[in-house]
Formats: structure tokens, C-alpha cells, sequence
């Protein structure tokens, strides 16, 4: 209740200041018309978020709170350096995608490295209660590093539409608050989730400011490495369904046309696609995409549950 508040009550300032600043979106030439109205709504509103970070290591400040509070750090300077780039030039194109995937596995190793060896986590995956794969140490890390980095980007191209991450992203958070016995992770979900409520009033359509690459890598890294922490690797596509089909909706797209010269969606990411080919409302693919995230949640719950949690 008092992330909401306080984030609620913050965002108006935040948003007179980016403005003031001139810190605004450049639209993509590409997009629908309808984006085109959206040019000058101010960008990196996602540093609203950071009051939970802070409201979280004040509450609890304990090695683990502070790991989560740094790979959400991490992760959303990866998305400020682009955004401030975006906004201050008004590059659509931001910074090079090779800048990004050089820092963002830089810092995934980093945090990797104080995972396995200060917080105690094992090279293993769950597959069903006593059914464990063990890794060998190098497979593990390459194959989480690949994940975390790879999930975190996915999620990053999920934030296009008016309030389409933070209505996605509350249902992830509050799976992994459901199934930690550590009070940190329930602490630190339960704060976004009550961050993103807030938020929500200002970024739902029409938005008033949008999140960035700051507030959804950030938000990318930190659910990753949720996973990594709780060992549900196993539930990921499930969980983080969404995020993969936007992700592999450009991949598809780019391969697609690369072989063929022919596209198979109208636009990528897949909302686009949506709202092109069929003409679904910015608030339809926001509330389809919602309840889909919410039934994959509740289902990575009942495998947890009766399958996966001993």
C-alpha cells in the first residue's frame, strides 16, 4: 500500500520534470498513426520504480535483498544509457544493440558469480520433485547467462503499448511472492507489484509517460534471476510466455525476411501484429495479453504445487 502511494503520488513530478527536460520519446517512422500521436510523451518514466528498490533494502536490508536490489540497478543502467540516448538525441534507434549484450553479460556474470558462490545456489534444474538434472558448473553458467540475458531483452520488447508491461509483469511477480520461503523475494514482489499499480494510473492509455528500456530491462533482470533464485527454470516458458512470443515474434520476423524477403507478421513485436492485421485497441491486446499472463501464472502455480515443490 505505501509503494502505491507513494509511487502514485511522485509520478506527477517525475513526469513535469522529464518534460521540463525535454527527455521525450522519438517515434519510429514505421509505427501505426496512431503511435505518431504519441510523439513527446516523455520517456524513462521507469525510474519511478526505484522506489520500491529503495522502500525494499530500507525495509530489509540484508545480502539478499541488496543482490536484488543491484541486479535491478544493473540492468536498468543498461536501459537509462539507452533511453537517455533515445531522448536527448532523438534517436529512435537508441544505442547499438552490441553495447547493450556487451553490458548485459558483463553484469549477468557478475551477479552470476555472487549467486553460486555467496548465496549458495546449485548447478542444478528441477524438472519434478525429486527429478533433478545437475550440471556441470560451465554448462550451468553459460546456459543461465544465455537465459537471464536472453529473457531480460525478451521482456524488454514487451513494453510497447500503453501499460502492456506492468499489466504482464504484476501476474510474474506475484507467482514467484506465492512460491519463495525466502521474506525478501515476497518482500521485494509484493513492493513492485504495489510500484506497478501505481504506475499503471499514469502509463495505461492514453499514457502519460512511458517506462523505457530503464524500467523494463530492469524489470527483465530481475524476474530472470527470480527464477534462477527459486530453480523454477523448468516453468520459464510457461511463466514467461508472453515475453517469449513477442521475443520470437521478431526473431521469426528477421529470419523470415532475411531467406525469403517475405514477412510473416504485419509488424513485430507480435502486438503490433495485432493490432495491424486484426485491429485490435492498444486496450484489447493490453487486456488479452493480461489474462494470458495470468493463466500461465496460475498454471507454473498448480505444476509448482503438485509437481515440482516437495
Amino acid at each position: 500500500m505505501i509503494s502505491f502511494v507513494v509511487v502514485a503520488a511522485l509520478s506527477p513530478i517525475l513526469i513535469a520534470v522529464l518534460k521540463k527536460f525535454r527527455l521525450i520519446q522519438p517515434i519510429r517512422k514505421e509505427l501505426p498513426s496512431d503511435h505518431q500521436l504519441k510523439k513527446g510523451t516523455p520517456l524513462m518514466f521507469g525510474m519511478i520504480l526505484f522506489v520500491g528498490v529503495i522502500m525494499a533494502t530500507l525495509y530489509s536490508p540484508t545480502p539478499l535483498m541488496f543482490f536484488l536490489a543491484i541486479t535491478y540497478i544493473l540492468f536498468s543502467f543498461v536501459g537509462f544509457l539507452d533511453d537517455f540516448w533515445k531522448a536527448s538525441r532523438q534517436d529512435p534507434g537508441g544505442v547499438s544493440g552490441k553495447t547493450k549484450l556487451v553490458f548485459q553479460f558483463a553484469f549477468t556474470g557478475v551477479l552470476l558469480f555472487y549467486v553460486i558462490n555467496e548465496l549458495g545456489i546449485d548447478t542444478t534444474i528441477h524438472i519434478y520433485k525429486n527429478m533433478i538434472i545437475e550440471l556441470p558448473i560451465i554448462f550451468y553458467v553459460v546456459f543461465i547467462t544465455l537465459f537471464v540475458v536472453g529473457s531480460a531483452n525478451a521482456i524488454n520488447f514487451t513494453d510497447g503499448l500503453d501499460g502492456l508491461l506492468g499489466v504482464v509483469a504484476i501476474p510474474t511477480y506475484f507467482f514467484f511472492f506465492m512460491i519463495s520461503e525466502r521474506v525478501e523475494v515476497q518482500l521485494f514482489c509484493l513492493i513492485m507489484i504495489g510500484c506497478l499499480l501505481g504506475f499503471l494510473i499514469y502509463n495505461i492509455y492514453p499514457a502519460k509517460a512511458f517506462m523505457g528500456d530503464t524500467g523494463s530491462l530492469a524489470i527483465g533482470g530481475s524476474l530472470s534471476f527470480l527464477a534462477v533464485l527459486e530453480k523454477v527454470e523448468i516453468l520459464i516458458p510457461i511463466l514467461f510466455l508472453i515475453y517469449f512470443a513477442e521475443q520470437l515474434s521478431v526473431i521469426l520476423q528477421v529470419s523470415s525476411f532475411k531467406l525469403t524477403r517475405k514477412r510473416i507478421f504485419r509488424m513485430t513485436p507480435i502486438h503490433y501484429h495485432f493490432s495491424l492485421k486484426y485491429g485490435w485497441s492498444e486496450t484489447t491486446i493490453v487486456a488479452v495479453f493480461g489474462c494470458v499472463s495470468w493463466i500461465g501464472t496460475f498454471m507454473c502455480l498448480a505444476y509448482w504445487k503438485y509437481l515440482l515443490h516437495l
